[in-house]
């Protein structure tokens, strides 16, 4: 039985708060991720992938396939 891969993953700024849902990229990792609000760049915390697998509601496409990531 396939799982059904989400594309969309709300993110949130660990500075400000500030929450924004994405779509994600299916063909890379997001390693750096701008918030709108406070300008500041946000990087993936250690031992995970990218930003949304550290700061987002969905993990990236890869993981949630269970494929190696980037």
């Amino acid at each position: 039985m396939e799982t059904e891969i989400k594309l969309k993953s709300t993110i949130a700024c660990p500075h400000c708060g500030r929450q924004k849902e994405e779509r994600m990229p299916t063909d890379a990792c997001q390693y750096f991720y701008e918030c709108e609000k406070c300008k500041e760049v946000i990087k993936p915390k250690e031992g995970d992938c990218c930003v949304y697998c550290s700061y987002g509601t969905v993990p990236c496409p890869p993981i949630q396939g269970h494929t190696s990531c980037c």
